[in-house]
């Protein structure tokens, strides 16, 4: 496997990124075409992404940094193939080495169901073993998404 960084990215990889989002995230969080996917990534400020590759240069992961509202927020995206094999942990540190501060939402619960109909699994104890701090008092409950905020932040 291999991890590039970019700042700009090509619509090939938007588009295997857009499939991995819908196979990977819960339903309720699909985007209902390209262009509104886009239009998402067009709104990411001061964007830097990660993105994993394999042995046959196919794309498997995806990590982003953006910011917003003076913070620095963060999502990782893994083909649920390579799920537990360490390349989550890999991409949150290549995160954790461009930036200083990080926030993220994280879903908090097992509710909500994915493409195939299997329960999305909140990776929450993953951020949790990974020295990010739980804010159960902060929360976006939307219609689509019901999460908690999560943040890390550099020691040294």
């Amino acid at each position: 496997m291999k991890i590039i960084k970019t700042t700009n990215l090509t619509k090939d990889q938007k588009n295997t990124f857009l499939n991995i989002w819908h196979n990977e995230y819960p339903v309720n969080l699909k985007y209902n075409s390209f262009s509104d996917f886009e239009n998402y990534l067009k709104k990411l400020n001061n964007s830097t992404h990660f993105i994993l590759f394999n042995e046959k240069n196919q794309i498997q992961g995806w990590a982003y940094s953006f910011s917003r509202d003076k913070e620095r927020w963060f999502a990782i995206l893994l083909d649920s193939k390579i799920q537990k094999s360490g390349y989550g942990t890999i991409l949150l540190n290549k995160l954790k080495n461009n930036d200083n501060k990080l926030n993220g939402w994280v879903i908090d619960h097992n509710n909500d169901l994915k493409k195939n109909d299997e329960s999305y699994v909140s990776p929450l104890a993953f951020y949790l073993k990974n020295d990010f701090t739980c804010d159960s008092t902060v929360r976006l409950e939307t219609e689509q998404l019901s999460c908690v905020k999560i943040s890390w932040e550099n020691k040294k």
